[in-house]
């Protein structure tokens, strides 16, 4: 494989030779480097492959011989792993076998290397980037550094040797939990300290002098002044670990993720070792997953997927230019419930802002403003915050009985009941007290926006932030603009978005935006097969092929059966046709009843007669009366041009719903598996894109 991806971004490997203190021979310092900064980490696409080819080459040509590899990064990062862009262009398992058998083949120099070789892990070590590291028989990481292995969340697999050698470093137990638990945690990270402590890493440095810190230790390890020792593997745990690998997948992915089942065969194994030929053949299992997965039309719904995330989502379709927006020195949130306590402590925490909370009495405000401070203290306590820190937001949140309170910040949001007339009334309060330059936002999660401003003298200054629950986790911004609202108002909306840490979409002033729509339209159709006689657990299960992170009923047991029946009810006035009331879900509303189960699999006696209906569904018609709902939905909402595009859907499906990105958000899945066309006519995407080309 000698011939680069197209457009790659090359990752040279640089050598230099250095004397070490103490030692008489020298150390040979591979750094890796793609000659951009670190907003483009370094990745190995055919070309970088090559490169730290050529580098082994000349170390293994120097004379004399040196006393020891290290391998390291550019500023912040170590590597990143594959140069996935360029998996589009592969064409065949020919040449997807070639790109995992390099990959090996390059990194097992550095595992089979008759002199010691390290990895100084100076940045971010993400997939194949932690994988050169393993093969490396010494590692320091910097404290500021992280690594995961991300490819399960993707659609794949550690495909260079991280499934085999992990497990055989660390244990296997600890390894599940890098490579498939955390990856569909939504890709949680292992910071250095706890990657040190899993033994992932031998030592820890700090990052101002991490280099010469590390060489320090190296030439320690060289003349014996420093002993690494490493505890024995308990292969006795095998059998357990694999079985919680396989209740994760199954949990999170209903075994719907190609990756993920891969993923653990592979992690079962490792239980061989990597001594003789245990390793080559747990790597040449590795080639064959590769070779399957990258030739699968989920993994370039995936890659589609990820575009989506780190490329469309850090810059908003529709959003007006950014200098318009208004600076925020001061928040005001109307409420002190849980959803106002939750918007409060993200605003304090990233805007650093003060932030006072309003209710109707006090003992509402001391509630609201103490379980912020609550939040605060426990994040100090797991050290996530210093005690200035601690001190100086818990100084930032305060609470007020009176609008008053208003009078000097530049944003407020409400976040009370869902009624329009309630919070008409709040915002005409606040209008009467804030400058006239104070953005007014509303949380709302399916009411009218525009109905909402209309009755105040500045309609321009209102625009809908609608947030998703539990908001610190869930990265997606609904933000609405209203008939009425202008850009300086929008512009504001984005920025304070951005600062949060989210990631904002734009949408139209239309009934329930954009997820709570969809999720409403196929909860409807679940619902409704229930009521015509489906079982409750056939209805429930019918999706599991789809990967989806819940059932549709626990997802409403998340949302509340209250919150959905509102939702439900405002859908049903604007689209009747579509949107039906279901009885059941009003029945459940009425005996306040937040589940369908009384206990896993065992439907609340009190509501047996769920599914009494004389015309019952199997799965499959479950599952497709579903998907073409969906598919129905997602054309009349461009039509509507409720988004920019279709793009803007899958991405909401994927950052507010938890969507998994093999599906592609939603829009892929339909086109891949003909549903778009043939409910809509057309394909939601062209054809190549998130699938094979035709």
């Amino acid at each position: 494989m000698t011939a680069v991806f197209e457009n790659e971004v090359v990752t040279r490997a640089l050598v230099r030779f250095l004397a070490l203190p103490g030692l008489a021979g020298e150390l040979a310092l591979v750094t890796l480097d793609n000659g951009q900064d670190h907003t483009r980490p370094s990745t190995f696409g055919p070309g970088g492959l090559a490169s730290l080819d050529a580098a082994l080459d000349e170390i293994a040509a120097h004379s004399p011989a040196p006393a020891a590899i290290a391998v390291t990064g550019k500023p912040f990062v170590f590597a990143v792993g594959a140069d996935l862009s360029g998996v589009p262009s592969v064409s065949d398992a020919a040449a997807a076998r070639a790109i995992a058998a390099t990959g090996h083949r390059v990194f097992r120099r550095l595992k089979d290397s008759p002199i010691p070789t390290f990895a100084f892990v100076n940045g971010v070590a993400l997939g194949g980037g932690l994988e050169l590291a393993l093969h490396c028989r010494y590692r320091t990481i910097a404290t500021t550094a992280a690594v995961a292995f991300p490819e399960v969340f993707l659609g794949l697999v550690p495909g260079w040797g991280g499934t085999q050698l992990l497990p055989n470093l660390i244990g296997i137990d600890p390894a599940v939990t890098v490579v498939v638990e955390n990856a569909l945690a939504q890709n949680a990270m292992t910071p250095a300290p706890k990657a040190a402590r899993l033994g992932i890493a031998d030592a820890v440095f700090e990052p101002a002098d991490f280099l010469e810190r590390s060489l320090e230790w190296a030439a320690g390890v060289l003349s014996g002044a420093v002993t690494v020792s490493r505890p024995d593997v308990d292969r006795s745990a095998w059998d357990d670990a694999i079985a919680r690998a396989r209740a994760i997948v199954a949990g999170r992915t209903r075994d719907a993720s190609p990756g993920a089942l891969r993923a653990v065969q592979l992690l079962d194994l490792a239980r061989h070792g990597v001594d003789g030929e245990a390793f080559p053949a747990g790597t040449a299992a590795e080639d064959d997953a590769l070779t399957d997965l990258l030739m699968s039309d989920q993994l370039r719904a995936s890659l589609y997927a990820f575009d989506l995330v780190n490329k469309r989502a850090r810059r908003p379709a529709g959003a007006p230019d950014k200098a318009l927006a208004r600076k925020v020195t001061k928040v005001g949130v109307v409420g002190a419930g849980l959803m106002a306590a939750q918007l409060a402590l993200l605003l304090v925490r990233r805007l650093e802002v003060p932030v006072v909370l309003t209710d109707v009495d006090q003992a509402r405000v001391d509630k609201g403003v103490g379980s912020v401070h609550a939040e605060l203290a426990k994040l100090a306590a797991r050290g996530r915050l210093s005690p200035d820190a601690l001190n100086r937001l818990t100084g930032l949140v305060t609470g007020s009985l009176s609008k008053d309170a208003f009078a000097d910040a530049d944003l407020v949001i409400e976040a009370v009941f869902e009624e329009l007339s309630v919070k008409q009334q709040v915002f005409a309060e606040v209008e009467a007290v804030v400058s006239e330059t104070c953005v007014l936002a509303t949380n709302t999660s399916a009411l009218s926006v525009t109905e909402m401003a209309s009755k105040l003298e500045h309609p321009e200054r209102v625009v809908g932030l609608h947030f998703f629950n539990p908001v610190a986790v869930l990265p997606l911004l609904e933000v609405v603009r209203a008939e009425q609202t202008d850009d300086a108002t929008l512009a504001t909306a984005f920025a304070v978005g951005k600062a949060l840490g989210k990631s904002c979409v734009l949408v139209a002033d239309a009934p329930a935006f954009v997820v709570n729509r969809l999720l409403t339209r196929f909860l409807g159709e679940i619902t409704a097969a229930v009521e015509q006689g489906t079982p409750v657990a056939v209805a429930d299960r019918a999706l599991d092929p789809l990967g989806l992170p819940m059932t549709p009923f626990e997802l409403l047991t998340l949302v509340g059966p209250p919150v959905a029946l509102h939702v439900a009810e405002r859908m049903h006035e604007a689209f009747p046709d579509r949107f039906a009331v279901g009885e059941a879900l009003r029945r459940m509303v009425e005996l306040g009843k937040s589940s369908v189960y009384s206990e896993p699999g065992v439907v609340d006696p009190e509501l047996a007669g769920l599914d009494a209906g004389d015309a019952p569904l199997t799965e499959e018609q479950v599952r497709a009366r579903a998907v073409e709902a969906l598919a129905q939905e997602i054309r009349l909402m461009l039509d509507e041009g409720v988004v920019q595009a279709v793009q803007d859907i899958d991405l909401c499906m994927l950052l507010g719903a938890g969507w998994p990105f093999w599906l592609g958000g939603i829009s892929a899945h339909l086109d891949r598996t003909g549903v778009s066309e043939a409910v809509t006519g057309r394909r939601f995407l062209s054809r190549g894109v998130a699938s094979l080309p035709a």
